[in-house]
């Protein structure tokens, strides 16, 4: 049988020779493919990856309101006047820096100790069993404080770097046997792990009672809003009886943690913020000393300067921060305390050096005789007259206009902001340790916060 191939299917000379153009040019791209010259790929575009940002404020919101109401009934008073300064300054949202620290350190290393367990029974037990209650109760009784250091190093080389974390090595650790719960008939739902332990509540109470203490002493020797919360009414005799009056309710309150190691931390937070105020300090005066002069040259005077913010800022929420994870069932795990005081301890030095870059940009209403801050010391380096100033603090009348002159001449406010992100760098540096979490990238966002 013949085919015929009809007009209709025959080529004419143009589609044949269109046929025979797409024939090379499909030949030439399999030989390119053939010889591994791929074609040019085509460009898909992807959407970019936005790092996850998180409000650290919103995280421990729920916590911060709970502080904020039970403070005031907390406190009692039999006098009015320390009510209303109570009020005045722990009903302000603002002031929940160091409170905030306290409650994200705890979510991001509750559970990593093996004491966990036992204090996740032991917050259940005092529930059921109305301790919880008990140590809601309004304080009445101070109590007596001991002094006690972390064994971190406080030396000004220290501040230089980061601490050196190194990452533990996971060992599954069967964790200590609570309780019998037959002892005490708890019911298995009862059991359920409260996010946050009563104990590190407390804390945050005993640390926002300790802060606003520091403010009201502060208030004594300034005037300015800015720097000491200054409140309009609070005399001087004031603002010292109502100091003493928190801290007096912060001992009651610490000795009722029921862990000595925190006792001892957040005890000596106290005698820290005295030695920082009279570093500070523009005229420090003894019989067989005399006037102590300022720092006599640029180096001693950034020693005092570090030791001083450490002592008066850092060290509360360097302290604080340690004695959560320990509150947490981390008593023995070293790490972890050891991560939570470097991340506040660099917080708090990045914190203050952000406030002291802002007081030398507002210009006189906010500063006052004492120890030179970073902006002055920068401006030391790039006008070396600045050292008659520095050195006797500032205290003859014309020094703080000189000092602001000298400083707006400087680039002394820009590096204070650039050295305050670069401890906020090394505040976020010593969480790479943690387990990834909400409560760690909250941390990481307050580093950010507090320099912005």
């Amino acid at each position: 049988m013949h085919i015929r191939i009809t007009s209709s299917l025959r080529l004419t000379p143009k589609i044949w020779s269109a046929t025979r153009s797409r024939i090379r040019k499909y030949s030439a791209l399999a030989q390119k493919i053939e010889h591994g010259t791929l074609p040019e790929p085509i460009s898909i575009p992807h959407e970019q990856l936005i790092p996850r940002r998180l409000n650290p404020f919103t995280l421990v919101a729920p916590e911060l309101n709970h502080l904020r109401s039970c403070l005031i009934s907390l406190l009692g008073s039999a006098h009015p006047g320390l009510t209303e300064i109570a009020e005045y300054y722990f009903l302000d949202p603002r002031k929940q820096l160091r409170s905030s620290t306290v409650f994200l350190i705890a979510k991001a290393t509750n559970g990593l100790g093996k004491g966990w367990q036992n204090k996740q029974w032991t917050a259940a037990h005092e529930v059921t069993s109305g301790l919880g209650e008990q140590l809601d109760r309004p304080l009445q009784l101070p109590d007596v404080l001991y002094e006690c250091n972390p064994s971190m190093a406080d030396d000004t080389a220290s501040f230089a770097d980061v601490f050196r974390l190194q990452r533990p090595t996971i060992h599954q650790l069967t964790p200590p046997r609570p309780p019998s719960p037959l002892e005490y008939s708890i019911s298995s739902g009862v059991v359920s792990p409260p996010l946050l332990l009563p104990t590190q509540i407390r804390l945050a109470q005993i640390v926002e009672m300790i802060h606003v203490a520091s403010l009201l002493h502060d208030h004594i020797n300034s005037s300015s809003d800015a720097d000491s919360g200054h409140h309009e009414g609070i005399n001087n005799k004031l603002a010292i009886l109502g100091g003493d009056f928190l801290l007096g309710r912060a001992s009651t309150a610490l000795s009722q943690l029921g862990e000595s190691e925190v006792v001892e931390l957040i005890a000596s937070v106290i005698s820290n913020q005295v030695e920082g105020e009279i570093l500070r300090m523009d005229k420090v005066q003894t019989p067989t000393l005399g006037l102590v002069e300022g720092p006599s040259s640029l180096d001693e005077a950034w020693d005092m300067y570090l030791r001083q913010t450490y002592l008066k800022t850092a060290s509360l929420m360097a302290k604080s921060a340690r004695g959560a994870v320990v509150l947490g069932g981390s008593r023995d795990e070293k790490i972890w305390k050891d991560v939570a005081y470097a991340y506040g301890r660099s917080l708090g030095i990045a914190h203050q050096l952000a406030e002291d870059a802002s007081a030398l940009e507002v210009g006189l209403s906010d500063l006052r005789p004492g120890l030179a801050t970073a902006p002055t010391l920068f401006a030391w380096e790039e006008h070396p007259e600045l050292r008659p100033y520095i050195r006797r603090n500032f205290s003859v009348k014309g020094d703080l206009e000189a000092a602001v002159d000298y400083v707006s001449r400087s680039s002394g406010v820009e590096r204070t902001r650039s050295l305050a992100h670069a401890y906020a760098q090394k505040a976020r540096d010593s969480l790479h340790v943690l387990p990834e979490s909400d409560a760690r990238l909250g941390l990481e966002a307050l580093a950010s916060a507090v320099v912005n």
